[in-house]
């Protein structure tokens, strides 16, 4: 019994045994499975590729569509808006919180067309960011992703890879054409001109970013050594050993949530870029997928439209025919030539795509009929156009010419001041020249001159109330100190005048026809001695110096608040038609305490700010004064008109009573003291025009 009973102990014994290491198996089993997913869990690889976008799932905002062709179209052919398009969930780049950002590697087929060769405008972006809302972003600048404030801010945790086609000196652009790296901002980290190394002999070739074709981008990091490389090469090209651009930086200082979005972002401007993605992959610690170019959907054509095949059924004709033929086609050809014929000397082949052919201007304005004529002055006429390929609406201006002296730096200053970019300005797109003629080819402002609505009073519908007025006003003052102080160089426009302002389609004034306006470098003296301009906008001391200045353009600026105030022209008539100045007659109704009765009539009672209308016509008066050194700068003019600064104390008497003390101290004849003076003595002056 007792043995028995020990062996039975002994099995129960080990029977418990087992059943304790089968459970401590499955366990340690469950445990380590645990531990492997976990682990895989944490070095989770994410990857995709994007050949085309027909059936994809992006997430896409602003002016951003998919064509039906599969292309990723980010303007849509949109003026200035913002587009963006997003992979809809934010991918992992941290393993924790605290961990660094992982390695990654991006790899673009893009495509950026632009609609007319000779201009450039804001290229777009790669970006990493950790939100998909960018409603704060300004429209049409910094890549629709940040704003004047926040640019540069460190919070945002933005990166970026810029394809940038224009040079924005305020961001600190080293050209037209370049490749960036950023940082929480649209001033580039490091940069470089758009191009590639070739690997057999390592020389650079450059790339044009906007050159209507594919080009691919490859974007790597590495998380070790904190190292971003970019490469560019054109689309048939592999991927070149050399990176375009390499830079060290730790994007774990950048990227602070775990998880961030990735996409693509530009800006949409009224040059009518396009920017196109056609193939998009992305990898996390390994490379992003190749892209299989044949795969990838088709650019649009460019190219003219198939011709019929006729030709190819007419061939075969007979011998004497075709002699015929070739001898009236000759004939015709001969006659074409000289039909267009254009005045190209060498020295113009440097301007290269700011000049416009004369057939297509021919063409634009259909003959330069009179159906197109927009307007006409002393310096010639003004026709709407269509340019043929772009369809563009442009403005085409002819005037004459005869001497070749100066031409060629009329010409430098023109290309040059074609480079200004403001809102309220009107693009200056190009010139050509024929013999005899000029032609200046600007953008098409659809409502037209102020001069039209200021002074055509059977038109009632053309009225503008104060506010529209006040609003154009500030506008014209904003584009002036671009022109004196906030451009490269000086510009000065020399022919300031209400027919010289132009409405774009949502009524914002923007100075136009600069065919007159000399430019010069800041802190030197303009050497302008040729007097040109309009018959009552003229400064005093151009009679005597002929020398154009800032202070000379601020002059006609106060005559030109006078005439929108006032709804008059500089030069008045009376009943018996003698001349007489609209500055007198505002001084004398002011000393009389009547200011407000040279308000323009039209100005119903109680539809304009009384102390708003006060404050142009003195500031009128005071930019008008005799000496240059008493008038303000445009600079101080924005500041009277914005309410910044309180406009000085002034008397009628200080600019009517002193007038002739003062500018004879300053050297004038006192023949030209009194303005109806002044203005019979235009008469004799050559160069001075009745308006254009």
């Amino acid at each position: 019994m007792t043995m028995t009973g020990t062996l039975a102990n002994h099995d129960t014994h080990a029977c418990n045994c087992k059943s304790a290491m089968k459970h401590s198996s499955f366990h340690q089993f469950l445990l380590l499975l645990l531990v492997l997913l976990l682990t895989d869990l944490a070095s989770c690889d994410d990857q995709f590729i994007f050949s085309g976008f027909n059936q994809s799932s992006l997430s896409l905002d602003g002016c951003a569509i998919v064509t039906d062709g599969g292309l990723l179209d980010l303007s849509n052919g949109t003026a200035i808006l913002s587009g963006h398009a997003f992979y809809p969930t934010p991918l992992p780049f941290r393993k924790s919180l605290g961990g660094n950002v992982q390695s990654f590697s991006v790899n673009v087929v893009f495509s950026i067309f632009i609609t007319y060769p000779d201009l450039s405008a804001d290229g777009m972006a790669f970006f990493i960011a950790p939100t998909k809302n960018f409603s704060d972003a300004r429209a049409a600048k910094y890549f629709g992703l940040l704003n004047e404030k926040n640019n540069g801010d460190p919070s945002k945790d933005i990166f970026m890879v810029e394809l940038d086609t224009y040079r924005n000196l305020e961001l600190q652009d080293i050209d037209d054409n370049h490749v960036g790296i950023n940082i929480n901002s649209a001033i580039s980290f490091k940069s470089n001109t758009s191009g590639f190394y070739e690997d057999g002999d390592g020389a650079f070739r450059r790339l044009m970013l906007n050159g209507n074709m594919g080009t691919q981008l490859w974007i790597d990091y590495d998380e070790g050594t904190t190292q971003i490389n970019v490469t560019l090469a054109p689309i048939n090209v592999g991927k070149p050993s050399r990176p375009l651009l390499s830079a060290t930086y730790d994007l774990s200082t950048v990227l602070s949530n775990s998880t961030s979005y990735i996409g693509f972002s530009s800006v949409a401007t009224t040059i009518n870029t396009r920017q196109y993605v056609m193939g998009w992959s992305f990898g996390m610690n390994k490379p992003a997928p190749p892209l299989d170019i044949s795969k990838l959907p088709k650019l649009p054509y460019l190219g003219p439209k198939a011709q019929s095949k006729v030709l190819t059924i007419v061939l075969p004709i007979a011998t004497a025919t075709l002699i015929l033929s070739v001898g009236t086609l000759v004939t015709l050809v001969v006659r074409r030539r000289q039909k267009y014929a254009e005045v190209l000397e060498d020295w113009e082949g440097e301007f290269g795509p700011h000049r416009f052919s004369y057939k297509d201007l021919f063409h634009a304005t259909r003959g330069f009929k009179n159906k197109n004529l927009l307007g006409e002055g002393g310096f010639g006429k003004v026709y709407k156009g269509v340019l043929p390929l772009s369809k563009a609406e442009v403005a085409v201006k002819r005037m004459s010419h005869e001497s070749r002296q100066g031409m060629k730096e009329f010409v430098t200053e023109v290309v040059s001041i074609g480079r200004l970019r403001h809102r309220n300005i009107v693009q200056l797109l190009g010139y050509c020249r024929r013999k005899g003629e000029l032609f200046l080819v600007y953008n098409y402002m659809p409502n037209g001159s102020l001069d039209r609505y200021l002074h055509c009073h059977e038109d009632h519908k053309a009225v503008l109330g104060w506010a529209q007025r006040f609003h154009v006003i500030k506008g014209i003052a904003t584009g002036l100190l671009y022109l004196h102080e906030k451009w490269e160089k000086v510009v000065i426009h020399r022919d300031i005048k209400a027919s010289n302002v132009l409405l774009d389609g949502q009524m914002n004034g923007r100075l136009g026809d600069f065919g007159l306006a000399r430019l010069y470098d800041h802190g030197t003296d303009p050497q302008t001695t040729h007097m040109v301009g309009t018959k009552g906008y003229l400064a005093p001391e151009l009679l005597r110096t002929g020398k154009a200045s800032p202070q000379t353009d601020v002059f006609a600026f106060g005559m030109f608040l006078l005439e929108v105030a006032c709804g008059q022209r500089p030069v008045k008539k009376d009943a018996e038609g003698h001349e007489f100045f609209l500055m007198d007659w505002v001084l004398e109704h002011w000393n009389n305490g009547l200011l407000t009765k040279t308000l323009d009539p039209r100005l119903q009672l109680g539809d304009y700010n009384t102390d708003e209308a006060h404050l142009v016509l003195k500031l009128g008066l005071l930019c008008l004064h005799p000496l240059p050194s008493s008038r303000p700068r445009m600079r101080e003019v924005m500041q009277y008109l914005d309410g910044d600064v309180q406009l000085p104390e002034l008397r009628p008497t200080q600019l009517s009573s002193n007038t002739v003390a003062l500018m004879k101290n300053n050297g004038l004849n006192s023949s030209v003291v009194s303005y109806p003076q002044i203005s019979s003595s235009f008469c004799t002056i050559s160069g001075l025009s009745g308006g254009r």
